[in-house]
């Protein structure tokens, strides 16, 4: 049952997900002996009582012998915790033993008569078995994990020694020889992150490590590329900037992932995140509620304090360029009613504290109800402003026309109208930007707020960088390299785009509440059906090329994600059956890429057959439907093909097409 929810991606380098399967399985085990302990003074002796307790017992002992080899596989590889973990693990091994023989009593008539010592005869050994287990259980773990993060700054290091040598390099070969030792570094660093990112249980820690994993994903490819046309170029100073900014944007990712796994910064100075609107209109909500409980758990000062924190964040959006004159109206006219109604709640506040009467409670509990309705209408005004505004610019910058320009003229060597696209594509950065700043205000969660902050980074960053590229290829238009190079930022900037779509989507969610569903796959099965034939899968270990391979089919299942969703939005009719196929196959599609890196909704190898597996009932339907296809397409090559003449035989012929093509595409239209 185990090894069925291990991902085929651990391989042989599980060192922290392993124990951590096995501590769950031991730490349930012994949950299940406390019960059996403590159910009654007396338990009843029935032979499925015994059997029960003596089971219970043999698993306890099995999980630990096999938690216990994988702590002693490590301690071997690592020998300066060798001492230390071979330690814990001989007390893991010796208190699972221990649990083994106190609940071997399925062969006992009378348990408490014999010489032999059981469960029922010494409840108080069982309970200093089970919590010497759990001690030395955690001891493991715990030395563990700091092999784990021992292994991930090791890793960082190899990366960074090898990033000062890409910088140096000069020439093609020694760069060749040297970005392929780079590139399996790049690799090694990805699992060891990946699995830690799926380690961790602060879904803030795993946002930040999954924006930062997401920086370096991306930033291998620029760095491949922007180098290359450095050396290709070495006294263009734009393809300077442009390879600098690749390998200082690296260097941040880096520094955050350890930030992360270590949990501390540098100078031990504490990360600073601004607060949102909805998170400061949430504990304002929460501290007036609390009124009904206690009056004088807080000051009016702390409370006013608070609101007028939020109202300076509502400044934003009413000094924001973009935001609509209905939004800045009403949530100047929301935050003025905001002040009015904690005022009223201030008074009648004082005088329930003076005075505890009936009508003043009831008055307090209008002001408390007026009070949170106008904070609640105020965030849902700026929801509004913030989410229209993103609907707008996705859907306007969409098309990526300046992008295309900047490639057409870049391979002219008009160096004019780069410089023109160039101050169009900065301009569009600041309306993205300004746009994400606003989104993280009412984005609900933290994960989706630190989302939203690497989205204003990117954008940030990949701007300037597009346009060192472009200028690059114009003074450079018949260089291929160039020419790639911009590619590869331009491809960076739509994939950024497209993932916006998918956070403006979340954060709707999120305020809709329905945060946390799982999107169901409309032409596949849902998990549980039709699965009777599967087996359990069995872990499987890649070798680095096949793992490479893999990541690779992700990043283009990746990247055509990106290009479905594109062509989806541009529909006005978001219910048309073709549409939500798509986006369902999209989704499908996504949440495989998202498997590759050993994230998302798709935990193991068979979640993944789960999802993938066609209903046995559709099957002769769709068979069907691509023979009637076949036909369809053949009969269309005919008539395409057979010559006309004279205005009549051509409208025949005409209307000949579209008939076998809406019998084609019938719900096209």
């Amino acid at each position: 049952a185990t090894s069925a929810v291990l991902p085929f991606s651990l391989g042989g380098r599980g060192i922290s997900l392993f124990p951590h399967v096995w501590f769950l399985i031991i730490n349930s085990s012994c949950s299940q002996i406390t019960t059996l302990i403590n159910h009654k003074d007396k338990p009843k002796r029935s032979d499925k009582t015994l059997q029960a307790i003596q089971r219970v017992g043999q698993a306890v002992n099995l999980a630990v012998g096999r938690f216990v080899t994988v702590g002693e596989a490590i301690a071997n590889e690592n020998h300066e915790l060798k001492e230390e973990m071979s330690v814990a693990c001989i007390e893991a091994r010796r208190a699972g033993e221990t649990i083994a023989q106190l609940t071997d009593v399925a062969s006992l008539d009378h348990p408490e008569s014999d010489s032999h010592i059981t469960i029922f005869t010494d409840k108080t050994g069982v309970v200093k078995a089970a919590r010497l287990l759990l001690s030395s259980v955690t001891k493991v773990l715990v030395l563990a994990d700091r092999i784990v993060i021992k292994q991930i700054i090791t890793s960082r290091n190899k990366v960074l020694a090898t990033m000062e040598q890409l910088e140096k390099v000069s020439s093609f070969q020694e760069f060749v020889q040297i970005f392929s030792q780079f590139g399996n570094e790049m690799v090694e660093f990805a699992h060891l992150t990946g699995d830690r990112q799926n380690d961790l249980k602060d879904e803030k820690k795993k946002a930040r490590m999954a924006a930062s994993r997401a920086v370096l994903e991306k930033c291998t490819m620029m760095l491949l590329t922007a180098s290359k046309t450095c050396l290709r170029h070495p006294d263009c100073e734009s393809a300077r900037i442009n390879k600098d900014g690749v390998f200082h944007r690296m260097r941040l990712a880096l520094e955050q992932v350890i930030e992360i796994v270590t949990d501390s910064r540098p100078n031990g100075e504490n990360e600073m995140v601004p607060i949102s609107i909805y998170s400061g209109i949430k504990e304002f909500k929460n501290k007036v509620e609390g009124l009904r409980e206690n009056l004088y758990f807080l000051s009016k000062e702390n409370l006013s304090t608070m609101l007028e924190v939020i109202l300076e964040h509502t400044e934003d959006f009413t000094d924001s360029a973009y935001t609509s004159h209905e939004h800045r109206e009403h949530i100047l006219e929301l935050s003025k009613q905001a002040k009015m109604e904690l005022e009223q709640l201030v008074s009648v506040w004082m005088q329930a504290q003076n005075q505890k009467t009936k009508d003043l409670m009831e008055d307090l509990e209008v002001a408390i109800l007026k009070t949170c309705q106008c904070m609640n209408e105020l965030k849902r005004e700026v929801h509004s402003a913030a989410t229209s505004l993103a609907a707008d610019l996705l859907k306007y910058h969409m098309d990526h026309m300046v992008l295309k320009a900047l490639k057409i003229t870049g391979v002219e060597g008009n160096l004019e109208a780069v410089a023109e696209y160039t101050c169009k594509l900065s301009e569009q950065k600041e309306q993205l930007v300004e746009m994400c700043r606003l989104l993280r205000h009412v984005s609900g969660t933290e994960p989706l707020e630190i989302t939203c902050i690497h989205a204003e980074d990117t954008f940030q960053v990949t701007g300037p960088q597009i346009i060192s590229a472009a200028e690059t290829l114009a003074l450079h238009p018949s260089s291929k390299i160039a020419k790639e190079n911009l590619e590869v930022f331009c491809e960076a900037w739509e994939s950024q785009l497209s993932d916006m779509s998918m956070l403006l989507r979340e954060i709707n969610d999120v305020f809709e509440g329905r945060r946390g569903e799982k999107r169901v796959y409309l032409s596949l099965p849902r998990p549980g059906k039709h699965n009777a034939n599967l087996k359990a899968l069995k872990p499987v270990k890649l070798d680095t090329e096949e793992q490479a391979k893999i990541a690779k089919l992700g990043l283009e299942l990746h990247l055509l994600t990106s290009d479905v969703d594109s062509e989806t939005e541009k529909w006005e009719d978001q219910e048309n059956e073709i549409v939500q196929h798509g986006q369902g196959m999209s989704s499908m599609a996504y949440s495989m890429y998202l498997f590759t890196r050993g994230e998302g909704l798709l935990k193991t190898t068979q979640d993944l057959f789960h999802q993938a597996e066609v209903h046995d009932d559709d099957k002769p339907l769709l068979l069907l439907e691509a023979e009637k296809l076949i036909s369809m397409c053949k009969q269309l090559q005919i008539t395409a093909k057979a010559s006309v003449q004279g205005k009549s035989a051509t409208f025949t012929k005409v209307r000949q097409k579209l008939y076998i093509f809406l019998k084609v595409k019938p719900n096209l239209f």
